[in-house]
């Protein structure tokens, strides 16, 4: 009764509170399919849709790519409101295979983002240790005590007027590592629900980040892969 009555309210007060726990809006763009090749398959996942079921909402990469490749198996995650390249397994071998890749930081992961301001340095790196926040779940927090160790390597894209594009490589893979390092560097990603301010938030109608490259020796036959979507903001 209380979702039925309530959900209008209970979505607005998730927003206002800076929170990604809410029912999301359907999500109607398709999951484009990107490369496969029995092993593994790459696809283009659209900013709004989960990449595995929630306790609520079903609908989600998985979900959609098993009508087509019933074997897949997930095996890393894209945030919701993250948009673009997602690697699924689709043999037993490649499966073990890519979680070692994974684990042991094998791949090369490149993220592109529009951040709020003018980054003045052309590079740089990032590496603010984080932990969880046990008060605002599921946000991240620095933590210079008993954080873990973040890394995150960046390069100036392009600045246009009070915005700048960024190419963002994370060496480590903490929860909301990228949009938790850039904004503690001063330059929030747009549309970001967590950790921009009111204004920086307004500025987009989705998060400004989109996974755009991973390279990796493929699990089965090792050759070196290098696969790519392409960033639609």
């Amino acid at each position: 009764m209380m979702l039925t009555l309530g959900y209008c309210h209970y979505t607005l007060m998730c927003k206002l509170n800076h929170s990604t726990f809410h029912i999301p809006p359907p999500c109607h763009e398709l999951v484009r399919y990107l490369y496969s090749d029995g092993h593994i398959l790459a696809v283009e996942k659209p900013a709004g849709l989960l990449t595995v079921p929630g306790r609520i909402v079903k609908d989600c990469v998985l979900s959609r790519v098993l009508e087509d490749f019933p074997t897949a198996r997930i095996v890393h995650r894209l945030d919701l409101d993250t948009s673009g390249l997602v690697i699924l397994s689709l043999s037993k071998p490649s499966v073990s295979a890519m979680n070692r890749l994974f684990r042991e930081r094998v791949i090369k992961k490149t993220y592109t983002a529009l951040v709020n301001g003018l980054v003045t340095e052309d590079t740089g790196s990032i590496d603010f240790p984080l932990a969880a926040d046990p008060i605002d779940r599921p946000k991240q927090r620095l933590d210079r005590v008993s954080g873990k160790a973040a890394l995150t390597r960046f390069e100036v894209i392009e600045r246009c007027n009070s915005e700048t594009r960024l190419s963002l490589q994370p060496v480590t893979g903490r929860q909301h590592q990228l949009r938790l390092h850039l904004a503690l560097l001063g330059h929030p990603i747009l549309g970001c629900d967590l950790y921009a301010d009111e204004t920086t938030y307004a500025k987009a109608d989705r998060l400004m980040l989109h996974s755009t490259k991973m390279m990796f020796p493929h699990p089965v036959t090792q050759e070196s892969l290098s696969l790519e979507s392409d960033v639609p903001f």
